[in-house]
């Protein structure tokens, strides 16, 4: 059985972000800067801006990541962090829509985005790399998480389209379904006790 653990993202554990990020599917390109950005600004930057953005992001801090090593090796990640700093959320009509936290709210973190390296998948990584959001967020203050759950409705999907994670792996980590966003989308949220 390999061994799974997880870390914050910080500065000193920037090339295990990268290598998370980098192996296999959007993650490369993306950087896990889409949320951050309304689509106007994500389409004026190029990937070498992307990853200048999430590098400033982390060594400004706090983390908004967490990395998953297996047997040491950096092999996945999850966007973790206060709603009200991943500012396409307020502007995404079917999140505003389905929500009833304020967007002002520094309590109300989000999770928004999962990659994990394609040698790495199936095995458990995403649920790992949750469990260790749910764990930061309530050491770091957080009443709320909210999430954008895919319902696969038990249809294979292509891992891409996955990213936001999906329901049943939400549900196992002890969230609720909260509203549904759109067909094939759910948002669901976990209250944090103080």
């Amino acid at each position: 059985m390999p061994t799974i653990t997880t870390e914050v993202a910080t500065t000193a554990r920037w090339d295990d972000v990268q290598h998370a990020l980098t192996g296999g599917g959007d993650g490369a390109s993306c950087q896990c800067i889409w949320p951050l950005l309304r689509n106007k600004d994500w389409n004026e930057t190029t990937t070498p801006q992307r990853t200048e953005m999430l590098r400033s992001e982390i060594d400004e801090g706090p983390p908004p990541g967490i990395i998953a090593y297996v047997d040491g090796e950096a092999a996945g990640w999850i966007r973790i962090g206060p709603r009200t700093r991943q500012a396409r959320l307020a502007h995404t009509r079917m999140i505003t829509a389905a929500t009833e936290e304020p967007f002002d709210d520094e309590s109300v973190w989000a999770v928004t985005c999962f990659v994990v390296r394609r040698e790495h998948r199936g095995k458990g990584l995403n649920g790992e790399l949750l469990r260790a959001a749910v764990d930061y967020a309530r050491k770091s203050g957080a009443r709320l998480i909210e999430g954008y759950a895919v319902d696969t409705a038990g249809k294979k999907q292509h891992a891409n389209d996955l990213y936001h994670g999906m329901v049943s792996m939400f549900l196992s980590a002890g969230f609720a379904k909260a509203a549904e966003l759109k067909p094939g989308r759910i948002l669901v949220t976990m209250e944090l006790n103080p």
